[in-house]
């Protein structure tokens, strides 16, 4: 493929594609990632992952991390994960997020990319949801009266 339409292809994505290597050392971040994460390329570039990990999550995101890359492959391929992610702001927010391992033309391991799309709107209008439906659901248990038995 030509690599000015990788390039163009990478910076135009709907999606925040960030790439980071074996080290958790983020090599590639597009024009979505700045607007979703609120970091420019600039500053994310050459900084790791915990740029956008919550504090409650980097344990379990390195641990997760250092076992896919070491087996080549993530458990959650052809998935998607929602999950929190933090804003350059410290700001947290819900995002959706789809990973692969990159590996080299001869198989090595190179790091890891990461599809993430915003579904703040979507999680927080499903909880509402949720809740009213419980709320539905005591009010017709409250209506129903005590249960009698014969």
């Amino acid at each position: 493929m030509d690599e000015t339409l990788a390039a163009r292809l990478l910076q135009q994505a709907p999606d925040a594609i960030i790439f980071a290597g074996t080290d958790g050392i983020v090599q590639a971040w597009n024009a979505a990632a700045e607007t979703m994460f609120g970091h420019p390329a600039a500053t994310a570039l050459g900084r790791d992952l915990d740029l956008v990990i919550p504090d409650q999550f980097r344990d379990a995101h390195w641990k997760g991390y250092d076992r896919a890359l070491a087996a080549g492959e993530t458990k959650y391929r052809g998935q998607t994960l929602p999950t929190r992610a933090r804003r350059a702001d410290g700001s947290e927010f819900y995002v959706e997020m789809t990973f692969a391992i990159v590996k080299d033309d001869a198989g090595t391991v190179i790091g890891a990319l990461a599809h993430c799309r915003d579904i703040t709107e979507r999680f927080e209008r499903d909880r509402q949801q949720r809740r009213r439906l419980r709320e539905l659901e005591a009010e017709i248990e409250r209506l129903r009266g005590p249960a009698t038995t014969p």
